[in-house]
């Protein structure tokens, strides 16, 4: 009976853009290691997350692996949960660390809920385990559903990223009553939050334009650019930082 090779099959086929992904990598994920034995980090996490999936990609027998090849999938998962999650969390936080005035609206108010975002991100990084689990199964109509729940978790990631994004949009509208800081990040924490958001939401909006053509966006030419690429930038925005707020936070 001959193996199949998953990641090949849903389109990670570059060894060589995958080590430059890599290495690329490896200096932020030992910069994050540090800072998360000083503060506790969600980033670092996700930094690990993604270089794993490097090594399936770069592994014949790992990508033949299907065992290995779902949980390199359901780590991608939690690896944007974190990513997404942390910036939410900055956005929030960063008004109450600048003396910001709450916002008084009843729908942003449930919009910053940061329990319910994170349950939804919760729900979403579920509905893509399901859907990666199923869309491997040799049964069409299970092949099928999973394709389904793959999608529906793509878009609850897309419009929580663009809640985020609204969420940093109105920080610049607000003034703080506190001193800014002598810190390099507190002093441009908005940019950078801006920069961040920017990023994932090129990565959503891809995703969702390609949603119904899988071939289309596992092409490597705009797999890369698209969604590796934006990822590896917001983690450098994180890692620019110099404010040890965020780093805290993080």
């Amino acid at each position: 009976m001959s193996s199949i090779d998953y990641a090949t099959a849903f389109g990670y086929k570059s060894i060589p853009a995958a080590v430059v992904f890599a290495i690329v990598y490896l200096p932020l994920v030992l910069w994050f290691i540090r800072q998360s034995i000083r503060n506790t980090t969600y980033i670092y996490i996700s930094l690990t997350v993604f270089c794993l999936s490097e090594i399936l990609i770069t592994s014949e027998s790992l990508g033949e692996n299907l065992n290995v090849f779902i949980a390199d999938e359901i780590m991608f998962g939690v690896g944007f949960f974190a990513l997404l999650f942390s910036a939410f969390t900055l956005v929030l936080d960063r008004e109450i660390s600048t003396g910001a005035p709450p916002v008084q609206q009843v729908s942003l108010r449930i919009l910053r809920d940061r329990r319910l975002f994170r349950i939804i991100l919760v729900i979403g990084v579920a509905l893509g385990i399901m859907g990666t689990t199923d869309s491997t199964s040799s049964d069409t109509s299970k092949a099928s559903r999973g394709t389904t729940l793959r999608r529906t978790s793509t878009i609850l990631f897309t419009a929580l990223t663009f809640i985020q994004a609204v969420q940093t949009g109105l920080a610049f509208a607000q003034q703080g009553t506190k001193a800014p800081s002598n810190y390099w990040g507190d002093r441009n924490g908005k940019q950078i939050l801006a920069r961040i958001s920017l990023l994932l939401i090129v990565r959503e909006v891809f995703l969702v334009v390609t949603i119904s053509d899988s071939a289309r966006q596992n092409e490597e030419i705009l797999w890369y650019p698209f969604v590796a690429l934006p990822e590896v930038l917001a983690v450098m925005c994180y890692s620019i930082s110099q404010t040890r707020k965020v780093r805290a936070l993080l």
